[in-house]
């Protein structure tokens, strides 16, 4: 286990560099955290509203980005780390776990050889840097770690690692945890225990899914509110990979449809010498579903398979069918555990394949460059939504160009706006007109915002075509008490209560579980 961590440790140095790394995604993922902190901090348990991003005009993308990684890198921050710092602590990290937690889940089953193995090519795989110093891709980065925790944790019977492991997927990258269920559903299969065995792995992976519900509900439900369905539309299409890319494509910082496809020499090889095995009549199954997987993984990733993405709607929400590259990674890497553990000679073939697995990805343990910025340009006014506009309102533009002039503006009538307290949440103001007066709030208008004017609710304009998508309201003639505000909808809170729940089933049942294991 020492010696795994050591190894993991080794592409992680490059991150000691001072500054942020160069990414597709990096810098946009700092400001992210550093608007989820901030909203955080304020006292919102589920950050859901960015309120520096879009040139100050706020962004619900938070409502749509899997928040676990940002959970972390929020921990980390409050405890003295630059936002720069956390981030990169989270990459660190969770590298590490993942290649512990595959070789933990391989060991149980091959035992210790074959788990380094399988450890080193889950970790070792070329996608993987791609992750971490191409495309900084920290929710995909995070998922590796919870894939093998499910699977240990079915394996020992575990309902708390099942379920929070299952949790942890789920909130660490919504396509991602959609692309590793069939994989879970064919462990099950796999385990071939009795009933009570089928209805521990189904009722834990249930309870995963509740305690998660804060999150996905309205992420899926809501999303109807956004431009998701315009500006994805067809995105897939020309993100295919050639099948050439698959055995070899050069590194580099490219962008998606640059960067390599590789599944790595290693990762072939492994393949390679599974093959063998299918001589044998109790490999013959296990190799056969783990080759089937990986082809229609690697197909799906062809342009081969347009028509299939073009039926199955599902799909589409991966965005770019390269993606499907973590379950080939998995896959490989489960193959060559299972080719190790059943050759006669498996320290040499271990010895061979992890020194290879090194060797062929050590060009691969750095980022282009470094960038070193001041921490107020991550929780400042952020000149971006940080995607790439699927977030923004339905009724809004899908980017702002601009900062506002001011916070609130008197756009028709006369009045004397007065600041109060203002968070990323909510602002109040006192307001005195001379006449009848609409003004206009520089933020845009989601569901959850509310607006009252002394104590009592008032109405809202958000389709106006000249503040697209702002709030805008009428105010009568004297002093007012403006309190605008961004609270729960009945949808979100449904769901805070659901995850709450799945919590409570899950200790119930845990300890019914302990109680009846002391009798026995």
């Amino acid at each position: 286990m020492k010696l795994l961590i050591v190894f993991s440790l080794i592409p992680l140095f490059n991150l000691l560099t001072p500054g942020l790394p160069v990414t597709h995604d990096g810098q946009d993922h700092v400001a992210r955290i550093a608007n989820f902190y901030l909203s955080l901090s304020e006292g919102n348990m589920i950050p859901r509203w960015a309120g520096n991003l879009n040139w100050g005009y706020g962004h619900p993308i938070l409502m749509f980005l899997y928040p676990l990684p940002s959970y972390v890198a929020s921990l980390f921050h409050a405890l003295g780390l630059s936002f720069v710092d956390s981030t990169k602590l989270v990459f660190a990290l969770f590298y590490v776990a993942s290649v512990l937690a595959m070789y933990v889940w391989l060991r149980n089953h091959w035992g210790k050889i074959p788990g380094y193995v399988g450890a080193i090519l889950y970790g070792f795989a070329p996608y993987r840097f791609v992750d971490l110093y191409v495309r900084g891709a920290i929710g995909e980065h995070v998922a590796f770690v919870f894939l093998p925790l499910v699977l240990l944790g079915l394996y020992k019977k575990s309902p708390m690692l099942t379920t929070f492991s299952m949790a942890g997927l789920i909130l660490s990258h919504n396509a991602i945890s959609l692309m590793f269920l069939p994989i879970i559903a064919l462990y099950i299969l796999f385990l071939k225990r009795d009933t009570r065995f089928l209805f521990f792995a189904c009722y834990s992976l249930f309870l995963g899914f509740l305690v998660s519900a804060f999150f996905w509900i309205p992420a899926f439900f809501e999303g109807k509110y956004t431009l998701r369905d315009i500006v994805t539309k067809g995105e897939f299409g020309d993100r295919f990979v050639p099948w050439s890319w698959f055995f070899s494509s050069p590194w580099n910082y490219g962008g998606g449809n640059q960067l390599t496809k590789e599944l790595g020499i290693t990762q072939w090889l492994s393949v390679v010498i599974s093959l063998f095995y299918l001589r044998k009549k109790q490999n013959r199954v296990v190799i056969l579903t783990l080759l089937l997987i990986l082809f229609i993984v690697l197909f799906l990733m062809t342009q081969g398979s347009a028509f299939i993405w073009n039926t199955i709607s599902l799909l589409q929400k991966f965005q770019f069918p390269w993606r499907l590259l973590s379950v080939a990674v998995f896959i490989t890497s489960v193959l060559g555990a299972f080719a190790v553990a059943h050759l006669p000679k498996k320290t040499m073939v271990a010895v061979i394949l992890v020194g290879l697995s090194l060797m062929t990805t050590s060009h691969m343990w750095k980022a282009k460059e470094y960038t070193v910025r001041h921490e107020s340009f991550y929780a400042g006014i952020y000149e971006s939504t940080t995607d790439t506009g699927e977030s923004s309102p339905i009724w809004s533009v899908r980017f702002m160009e601009k900062r506002a002039a001011a916070a609130i503006e008197v756009i028709e009538g006369n009045a004397d706006v007065e600041l109060g307290r203002r968070t990323t949440t909510s602002r109040e103001y006192k307001v005195k007109t001379q006449t009848p007066t609409r003004l206009a709030e520089n933020t845009l208008y989601f569901p959850g915002w509310r607006i009252s004017v002394d104590g009592q609710p008032a109405g809202i304009e958000f389709q106006d075509p000249n503040y697209r998508g702002l709030m805008t309201f009428q105010l009568e003639k004297g002093d007012h008490q403006v309190i605008i505000d961004f609270v729960e909808t009945k949808l979100r809170m449904a769901a805070n209560l659901i995850s709450v729940a799945g919590l409570v089933l899950l200790l119930f049942w845990y300890a019914k579980i302990r109680s009846h294991t002391a009798s026995v």
